[in-house]
């Protein structure tokens, strides 16, 4: 399957997130005309796991239209069973050969994570994930955290799935980390 390079996917990204920075965003691609030619099929040259905090859309962040990002959102951007299996048909069904796993500024979830309090039997199982990071982390701050919870979670990606592993062993996929600041809109690719 064709689609664009992860080098050219990046610099779609990066160029939608100075549009957003700037308050230049172009609004492309959001119309009835672009709905209809996505009925069929879709080939999204990029993914974004994210955070679902309602603060970070990365529709938004990065200038895009329908069709264009795969994205998965979810407490915390961490890579469980679920999100692997979604990156996994992303990369088998649809080409992406970027993965972008995005962390952002005063995270919730890693705020739960460093309180260290008992949730709920799910929320629970959901910091768990980011606890590893609040107890490998030097640094304490919620923000140091966040972004070594994305580095964590794109190991995990690539560990825990085969198919993942063979397409980045191939050079075929980039996986990669990105941080949001809330403040100004804009993303950092590490």
């Amino acid at each position: 399957m064709n689609n664009l390079s992860w080098q050219n996917a990046l610099k779609r990204l990066q160029d939608g997130n100075e549009h957003f920075v700037e308050d230049h965003l172009d609004g492309k691609l959001q119309n009835s005309s672009r709905r209809k030619k996505l009925v069929s099929d879709q080939h999204p040259y990029a993914l974004v796991l994210s955070c679902s905090d309602s603060r970070v859309v990365p529709e938004l962040t990065f200038d895009t239209g329908l069709g264009e990002i795969f994205v998965i959102r979810v407490a915390g951007n961490i890579a469980n069973p679920s999100t692997i299996a979604s990156i996994e048909y992303a990369v088998l069904h649809l080409g992406v050969n970027l993965i972008v796993v995005m962390g952002h500024e005063n995270c919730g979830a890693v705020i739960a994570a460093l309180e260290g309090r008992d949730h709920s039997k799910n929320l629970n199982h959901l910091i768990g994930f980011i606890r590893l990071s609040v107890e490998e982390s030097e640094d304490k701050s919620v923000n140091a955290i966040a972004k070594l919870n994305a580095q964590k979670t794109a190991q995990a990606i690539i560990m825990h799935s085969d198919i993942i592993q063979n397409a980045v062993k191939s050079d075929h996929v980039k996986v990669i980390t990105a941080y949001y600041s809330l403040g100004s809109g804009k993303v950092d690719f590490e």
